[in-house]
Parts: structure tokens; sequence; C-alpha cells
């Protein structure tokens, strides 16, 4: 009895392609880390050739980037509706360390596995790499919300202290690699966050409490 032929394999192109590339370059660093990832071994696991990948990037370090940029894009925290100040950042903050836990002891891993030098950036520049303009604007539009309602003024408060949730936060994540506990994101809110608030002229209030 003559055998089925094999099904012919759909030929990926243009972004489908680059996703595909980038998902397999994502679960590389998941199951080996940065150190042993060779851009033969995504070209594997992808299943196509090793040509392919070196013509969109040049070294696994820059594709190692890409993978990043392209799993923090596909897997970002959402941004709460417009509710309070403090609901909107308890929440942002809590689906931030939630989702992103697992991307930061990656992230962690590459940094110390050689990436950084490697690459020849700083700290500082893999991370305003990663994340973008888009997760910059997510916040902005949390705060304009805010603004809007009374409950701060964006024309006095420094942006160090906008920032100070969620770099508390993603200190938090780099330190121990596991999300917070609910209580810690409950004392960077009220204790920290909205007291400093507060002095800048915002009638942004503690309910509740840790």
């Amino acid at each position: 009895m003559p055998t089925s032929p094999d099904p012919v394999r759909r030929r990926r192109r243009g972004p489908e392609l680059e996703a595909a590339l980038l998902d397999a370059a994502w679960r590389e660093l998941l199951d080996v880390g940065y150190a042993r990832l060779t851009m033969e071994s995504v070209a594997a696991r992808a299943e196509t050739g090793v040509a392919v990948l070196y013509r969109r990037w040049a070294n696994k370090e820059e594709l190692t980037l890409a993978a990043l940029e392209h799993h923090r894009a596909a897997t970002r925290a959402e941004i709460p509706q417009p509710g309070t100040l403090r609901d909107d950042l308890l929440a942002a903050l809590q689906s931030m360390s939630e989702r992103n836990s697992g991307f930061w002891v990656v992230v962690t891993g590459a940094a110390f596995s050689g990436l950084l030098a490697e690459s020849g950036l700083t700290p500082a520049q893999v991370r305003e790499r990663i994340l973008g303009d888009g997760a910059r604007a997510r916040v902005d539009a949390l705060y304009r919300r805010a603004h809007d309602r009374g409950e701060l003024d964006l024309a006095r408060v420094p942006p160090a202290v906008l920032a100070l949730p969620f770099d508390l936060v993603r200190h938090d994540l780099l330190m121990d690699l596991e999300p917070l506990e609910p209580a810690r994101i409950r004392s960077i809110v009220d204790e920290i966050f909205l007291p400093l608030v507060r002095q800048y002229g915002g009638s942004a209030e503690v309910v509740g409490g840790t």
C-alpha cells in the first residue's frame, strides 16, 4: 500500500518568519541560557538554515536583544482602565510583577553570561532597548489620566518620582527573580509613592493601608 506523501511545509516569510525565529531564540534562552545559545541552535529549533538568521542579525548578541524585545512586547503588562491613581498603580504593578518575573530571570542570566560584554552595552542601554518607547507611553497615559482627575500635577511631580514605583518593582524582580508579594506592592504605592506625590500638591489618597 503506498504511503502518503509528507505534508508540504508552508514557507514562512516576512514578519511571520521573523517572529518564528525570535520565538525560537527565546525558547533557547529559556532552555539553555545565553552562554550556550548559538545561531546554529536557534536555526535548528526554528527548522531553518542559519543563513536566514545571519541575514537579519549579525551575531547572537543582536539576536538575543531582538528576542528579548520581541518577548517583552508580546507579554507586556496591561495598564488598567481609568479608576483612581492608587488602584491603577496597584493593578499595573501587580500585572508587571506577575508577567515579567520569568522575563527578568532570562535577562539577568544573559547579562551575567556575557551579553553585556559581547554587545558592548551598559545595563541602562540594554534596559532602554528592551523596554523601548511603548512602555513609557503606557505609563505616561496612566499618569495623564490621574492628572486629568486632579490626583497629581504633572508639571510639579519630578519624572524620577513618577518612575519610582516601576523602578522599585523592576529592582525587586531583578534581585529576587520571582513575583513580588502583594504587600510589597502596596507598600511601594502607599508608603513611598503616594506620600511623595502629596508633597508636590497631589490629592491622591492612601486607601486601606498595607
